[in-house]
């Protein structure tokens, strides 16, 4: 069967791709994952940069390595959650920039949320992760 993924963006809404998501993806078949909250650090657990792009690059790149170990990849994304720190809520651009970058065509849903703070207070950004990967059986 496999699975078939659709991104929704009606050009009546606002076009949200040129930000590096879409308004709705809509999947049938396959198996659903569900990635815990992944934040700027390295597997020693060091925050890898002061700034918000270079950890959300980071925590893309947690998303990737987690994904890659079930055998799939960030275009199987199809829901991602920002919470973004309250002192980096206007640093939203290289955010963009870095989903941009990794997700240029069809892009996942996306959620954004500015939070007090993170569990670490270096944390700046924790993405959360859906993905729709071919059942594993």
């Amino acid at each position: 069967m496999g699975i078939h993924r659709e991104v929704i963006n009606p050009p009546a809404v606002a076009d949200t791709v040129k930000y590096g998501f879409s308004q709705a993806v809509m999947v049938r078949g396959g198996c659903c994952v569900y990635l815990s909250g992944q934040v700027g650090i390295d597997a020693e657990e060091r925050v890898v940069g002061p700034d918000i792009g270079t950890q959300a690059e980071a925590a893309l790149d947690n998303i990737a390595i987690i994904l890659e170990s079930l055998g799939g990849d960030l275009s199987q994304i199809v829901r991602l959650q920002l919470n973004v720190a309250e002192f980096a809520r206007y640093e939203q651009e290289s955010v963009t920039q870095v989903l941009c970058k990794h997700f240029p065509i069809d892009p996942p849903a996306t959620s954004w949320t500015i939070v007090c703070g993170l569990a670490e207070p270096e944390w700046l950004i924790e993405i959360v992760a859906e993905a729709v990967l071919e059942d594993l059986q």
